[in-house]
């Protein structure tokens, strides 16, 4: 078995104005896959024809999510819906915040990434935010006074308000149990198993009936030790998103569960949270098999040169790798089992070197199919991939929003009744904790 390791850049605490150094963000390096051949296209045929769902239509107002074979529909029309959405990071960093609220308003950061035609955002948090110690830092408050006072839960709902008020959806992802952990498993000896299940149950309660929160990302990119359909309760993945999925949806059985994969399945490696072979054999069983989301996160040579992108000739990529995409995560979708979604995939060139292939080239293969997404990320501050923003934290990546831009579904408008709970289920989590006033 090849040898993890990882080179994290640790995030900067940073002071409660602005800061003089701006934190990084680094993705994990992956080692390279034991199967280095063009691999088979497994489980890729096509079902008994079923009738696609009619597309939602720009101005439609679309609520919580359920699936539809491969398909996100909206729950109450039955309409089919992409979510093609950015990463923005730091709520699982010790600065305990959204990054970028040192340098500008975080309404206009909303605004910005609604203007660009992005619906949705991937909030990443730690299970460390709501210790009542986690203080934010890192916001220039002259920016953003609103936001004084507030931490923890307080502040992720006023995140959420202000996406709900620009028609983004949001996706919440456990990245890491604290801000200093990135560990292989989704439990630690420092936040077990059973807190991260409570926290789930915690959220789901406090968000009810808020449509903004569309579903749970339930702990990002599990890799080895960790196992798919092994039955180790100690390792096995996909025994542990079942406790945690149908404890979510015993108390909000209206979000999406959404499950990544792991590393190595039968001795083929992948990126971390990117291999969902296992799924074809051992999938997810939920008490509401409609709100099932398979994730994957997929990287280019930038993050880690895989076997399959050694090429003499960078352009061949653009035919090689769509058999790689659907041997690990692709076939899910393309066989009709459940739809997936691209959680994370981003890099920082879009020319014509492997790189630059690889992100083009998975652009057309997620709109050809219909596949959902959220890029990584909306920060300039990750460490091997950048962002959309550059590092002035205003203007654009402009070749990044060129390529995007090719594949974006309209904005989610959100409906305007009364039925949606937008500031959260105050009550449920005083019940599981006591909040600093």
């Amino acid at each position: 078995m090849l040898s993890l390791f990882i080179s994290i850049l640790g995030i900067l605490i940073l002071s409660a104005c602005t800061p003089t150094t701006i934190p990084v963000a680094r993705k994990a390096s992956i080692p390279d896959a034991k199967n280095t051949s063009t691999p088979a296209v497994k489980n890729t045929s096509t079902p008994a024809a079923v009738k696609a769902p009619a597309q939602c239509q720009p101005g439609n107002q679309v609520g919580f999510l359920s699936t539809s074979h491969s398909k996100l529909v909206d729950a109450s029309s039955g309409c089919q819906v992409s979510l093609t959405g950015v990463n923005w990071f730091g709520f699982e960093t010790g600065t305990f915040a959204p990054h970028g609220l040192w340098a500008r308003n975080w309404q206009d950061m909303l605004k910005q990434i609604a203007q660009l035609g992005f619906n949705a955002i991937r909030l990443p948090f730690t299970n460390q935010l709501f210790d009542p110690a986690s203080i934010p830092n890192g916001i220039n408050y002259q920016l953003n006074p609103d936001l004084k006072g507030l931490q923890g839960l307080a502040l992720m709902d006023r995140i959420i308000q202000g996406a709900r008020n620009v028609s983004l959806k949001v996706i919440l992802d456990r990245h890491d149990p604290t801000a200093d952990q990135r560990p292989s498993l989704w439990y630690t000896d420092h936040v077990s198993q059973a807190r991260w299940i409570q926290d789930w149950v915690m959220l789901a309660q406090h968000y009810q009936g808020n449509d903004t929160i569309i579903g749970a990302d339930l702990a990002n990119e599990p890799h080895s030790p960790a196992t798919w359909g092994d039955g180790n309760p100690s390792t096995d993945w996909r025994l542990a998103a079942e406790q945690a999925g149908n404890a979510i949806l015993a108390v909000n059985p209206k979000w999406l569960i959404i499950v990544e994969g792991v590393d190595q399945y039968q001795n083929d490696s992948y990126w971390w949270g990117g291999n969902l072979e296992g799924a074809a054999k051992f999938p997810v069983r939920l008490s509401v098999p409609d709100k099932l989301v398979y994730s994957a996160h997929d990287y280019g040579p930038g993050v880690y040169n895989q076997p399959w992108f050694q090429t003499p000739n960078p352009a061949d990529l653009a035919h090689t790798l769509p058999a790689v995409w659907q041997k690990h995560w692709a076939y899910l979708q393309e066989n009709g089992t459940a739809p997936v979604f691209v959680g994370e995939f981003g890099g920082r060139s879009m020319g014509q070197d492997a790189e630059g292939v690889w992100q083009r080239t998975l652009v057309t293969y997620l709109k050809t199919n219909g596949i959902s997404y959220t890029y990584w990320a909306w920060n300039p501050n990750s460490g091997d991939t950048g962002g959309i923003l550059n590092d002035d934290w205003t203007t654009v990546n402009q070749s990044k929003i060129d390529i995007l831009s090719a594949y974006q579904w309209p904005k989610l408008a959100q409906p305007q009744s009364g039925s949606s709970n937008q500031r959260g289920n105050a009550d449920a989590v005083k019940n599981a904790y006591q909040w600093p006033q």
